[in-house]
């Protein structure tokens, strides 16, 4: 018996993990998650939910059935989670943040039930190491494999009226809300032994992972906050108000290909086709055009949401610049987006702006003074 099973119950897990796993012949689905009112809506559905998926033009509906879904805070339910902890064979963890990993006691405890058991435990939580700080939590085990994946998929999660107006199903008739991610589904994951004979559909493994994560990262997330900080400026809600803007998307995809894009192809170069000029503009614009998808109604808000996450030392914002002027490249348009979202977060004292920065970032060495100089020029010509 094949068991699949997903920890958290987010459109990354639902819309990717959960329906490659349906696809690929599961005989069990299972899911952990700690939302008693999301919980007892798919167990009133008969263990059934629908997933919307958004192309360019249309938003079509998948429905996904048996699945057992369990909240490991109740005493009775984490028991059970222990015991298809260890029968899992495939296992994906989509959390808001490797910070909810030490949550999982009941993951270690399954495993330690079946310490040799073959498993394939995906890890997709926007970090680059997720998968080497999960198995600090859980334990090495000598035929479980943590990946990293590289998730370039969009998604947005809607309340159910925002359903019931758009004409698309809430994850269940009785749930408060629905799931809808983009058509786009090239999931990169780590490669490990034997990772050829996985079940779930549509993940593509990869000898180096890394320089994908950090594409991810420092390229796509990026230039979305980015453009998500001038979309909030310019007073728009959703994210494809900002189409038919070329006074934002021009300079977008400047940043994307002559900073971060040139970058990264400068310090990966020969690894993959991506980091070529022509591989890389052709990335940009693929992302550029999906981030403005009117099918997905991503709301401006939700992309900027957590700035001070966002501009962490290694995060999308600050770590771009980094990465940029490491290659010897100047992050003009980078710094630029950084002096908004600081003057966004701590106010419009220069004095002000620079404690708070410093209170984030890890440390004030002079690679910080550096990033600093950058971001500060742009942000005195703002604040005048």
């Amino acid at each position: 018996m094949k068991t699949f099973l997903g920890v958290g119950f987010g459109p990354i897990q639902t819309g990717i993990f959960l329906s490659g796993a349906f696809r690929g012949g599961f005989d069990r689905l299972v899911i952990a998650d700690v939302d008693a009112a999301l919980i007892s809506a798919v167990r009133e559905n008969g263990g059934a939910i629908q997933i919307n998926t958004a192309s360019n033009t249309a938003v079509t509906t998948e429905t996904i059935s048996g699945i057992e879904i369990y909240n490991p805070s109740i005493p009775a339910d984490r028991e059970k989670l222990i015991s298809v902890a260890a029968d899992a064979d495939e296992i994906a963890t989509a959390l808001p943040g490797v910070a909810f990993f030490k949550t999982l006691d009941w993951m270690r405890a399954g495993f330690q039930m079946q310490p040799g058991r073959r498993r394939f435990v995906y890890t997709a939580e926007n970090h680059n190491h997720a998968a080497e700080e999960l198995e600090q939590i859980t334990g090495t085990f000598s035929d479980t494999f943590f990946l990293n994946t590289v998730v370039g998929k969009m998604s947005c999660v809607f309340p159910a009226d925002e359903c019931r107006r758009r004409k698309i199903p809430a994850l269940t008739p009785q749930a408060d809300r629905g799931h809808l991610v983009e058509e786009f589904n090239k999931i990169l994951i780590q490669f490990c032994p034997g990772i050829e004979q996985r079940s779930i559909q549509g993940l593509i493994d990869k000898p180096d992972l890394f320089p994908f994560e950090e594409a991810k990262l420092y390229g796509h997330n990026a230039v979305h906050f980015w453009i998500g900080l001038h979309a909030q400026r310019a007073g728009n809600q959703f994210m494809h108000e900002v189409a038919g803007n070329a006074e934002i998307l021009i300079p977008a995809r400047r940043a994307f290909i002559e900073e971060s894009g040139a970058a990264l192809c400068r310090k990966y170069s020969g690894v993959d086709e991506l980091f070529t000029p022509d591989g890389f503009s052709a990335y940009a614009d693929d992302l550029l055009s999906r981030m403005v998808n009117p099918s997905l109604t991503d709301r401006v808000d939700r992309v900027c949401r957590d700035m001070e996450r966002k501009l962490g030392w290694n995060d999308r914002v600050i770590g771009t610049i980094r990465l940029v002027l490491n290659q010897g490249i100047s992050p003009v348009l980078f710094a630029e987006g950084a002096a908004i979202a600081v003057e966004e977060l701590f106010g419009r004292d220069v004095n002000k702006i620079h404690a708070g920065v410093e209170t984030i970032w890890e440390s004030w060495n002079d690679e910080a003074e550096a990033v600093w100089r950058e971001i500060r020029l742009p942000l005195e010509r703002m604040l005048k």
